[in-house]
């Protein structure tokens, strides 16, 4: 029983039906492994235990009649703290929100698998509004990777990635808008996916815009597709979620790839790859045509559009910070700071041409990939560098984490969902991530090549020494 914590969801709940173990079991084994861990990798603003408890005893008793609230009844999930949680504060990892306020909310992703029966842990840390594709910030300290605590589980979602790859929760909740789901999945060796935008609902919506999405991050792919069902479902305070189509995710995933068209783009065209990287990514990709896929290698044909992404993300951080008062600017992480005085030079025609090129962006890739089923990249050009850093550069590059995440924003931009998938390490002991995107609404289609490709390998299986 003492391995209860790193079963999967779908185990778990197999296990419960067949009443092997009950959901206060595995709150507790969950609960034993946040307390063992956590000083080291400082994962989580909150913990609820007392509450996770009375939550998953009134699980057990409805396990115990045969009557399962919904698809993941029992099953331990934490959420990341950019997401409300009724009757938590939500601080955004930053010292300027107060936590004295209503709490009265929950977000939409919360309220499906508060619905169906998930028993909230607690929440995971995000760098200050989710800045910054790796996590520390001035309210919660440094969080570590759990694959080698003095790297950095990536961002913004890294107290999500760091806690499933550690086995405190089978399920995690993530936002994504520029990578924080994918960058993290990447360098904590778990699976982590960006629906299309508009998949999941959010409210309230971010700050960032429509390059934001909400999605699962979970140590398999059968976990993401089985927690999609549940926070896909509608949500009317979000006006540009998509309608929702009952879909099961689960349904057709094992279906395998052969006969699917792949585009492998190793570098996008311009993007310089750690050697070591390029080579596991190399390794995947040929999985992929074991298993019967036609791939071909071929890049899409933008350019980099990171001026694009950084116009729109600047204003975004403009619009959310730069009405806070001097005092309060103060207490903010000194690089968003200097994001916010960077994103005041912004014009409104800068943000119209942003706006417009991103279009022309999205346009591309929509008739790129009538010729293919999905596109597939390295996930990161490089390895999980030191924790505490903006950058893996020595040299100051303050608002400037989009050099090395070349892989993940311009997805954003164009909202095509994406996954990362475990696919190797380094000889350091690092995971690499095979980044798969598919195309715009065929969310199906990456949940599909993920499992196969998971399917075929067992870098998903490994734990992190010590865990």
């Amino acid at each position: 029983m003492s391995d209860l914590n790193w079963k999967s969801a779908a185990k778990l709940i197999k296990g419960y039906a067949k009443k092997k173990f009950s959901p206060v079991d595995v709150a507790k084994a969950c609960f034993a492994q946040i307390e063992k861990h956590e000083p080291a990798l400082n994962a989580m603003v909150e913990v609820r235990k007392a509450e996770a408890l009375e939550a998953a005893r009134s699980s057990e008793k409805r396990w115990l009649k045969g009557e399962p609230q919904g698809p993941v009844d029992g099953v331990p999930a934490l959420v990341k703290d950019l997401l409300l949680v009724r009757g938590w504060p939500t601080l955004r990892g930053s010292k300027t929100v107060s936590p004295d306020q209503a709490w009265d909310q929950d977000a939409p992703s919360v309220a499906r698998l508060r619905e169906c029966g998930a028993v909230f842990l607690g929440s995971t840390t995000t760098p200050e509004f989710g800045w910054k594709g790796v996590t520390d910030s001035p309210l919660t300290g440094i969080t570590r990777n759990p694959w080698d605590v003095s790297k950095t589980p990536g961002g913004s979602s890294g107290g999500s990635s760091a806690a499933a790859s550690a086995g405190y929760a089978p399920l995690t909740l993530g936002t994504d808008g520029g990578g924080s789901i994918r960058i993290p999945a990447g360098f904590t060796g778990i699976f982590g996916l960006k629906p299309s935008f508009g998949r999941v609902p959010a409210y309230p919506l971010s700050p960032f815009g429509t390059v934001a999405h909400v999605g699962p991050m979970t140590r398999t792919v059968e976990d993401a597709a089985l927690m999609l069902n549940v926070i896909s479902q509608p949500d009317a305070r979000d006006w540009h979620s998509l309608p929702y189509d009952g879909s099961d995710y689960t349904a057709k995933m094992k279906k395998g790839i052969k006969g699917l068209r792949i585009a492998y783009s190793p570098a996008l065209g311009y993007v310089d790859v750690d050697p070591e990287i390029a080579g596991l990514v190399d390794d995947a990709v040929r999985v992929l045509e074991r298993l019967g896929a036609t791939v071909e290698r071929v890049d899409p044909g933008f350019e980099d559009p990171a001026q694009i992404f950084r116009i729109l993300w600047w204003s975004g951080a403009r619009a959310a910070l730069g009405h806070l008062p001097a005092e309060k600017k103060k207490l903010l992480d000194p690089a968003l700071a200097d994001v916010v005085e960077q994103s005041m030079s912004i014009s409104l025609d800068d943000y119209a041409d942003a706006v417009k090129q991103r279009g022309l962006l999205g346009s591309q890739m929509r008739q790129f990939m009538e010729n293919y089923d999905l596109l597939v990249t390295p996930t990161l050009p490089i390895p999980a560098f030191d924790a505490g850093l903006l950058s893996p550069a020595a040299v100051d590059q303050t608002g400037k984490w989009v050099n090395w995440t070349p892989f993940s924003y311009p997805f954003n931009l164009t909202q095509q969902p994406a996954a990362s998938v475990p696919c190797g390490f380094t000889k350091a002991g690092l995971p690499a991530g095979l980044h798969l995107i598919g195309r715009m609404f065929d969310d199906r289609m990456v949940l599909r090549a993920s499992h196969a490709y998971q399917d075929a390998t067992t870098w998903h299986t490994q734990r992190p020494p010590g865990f």
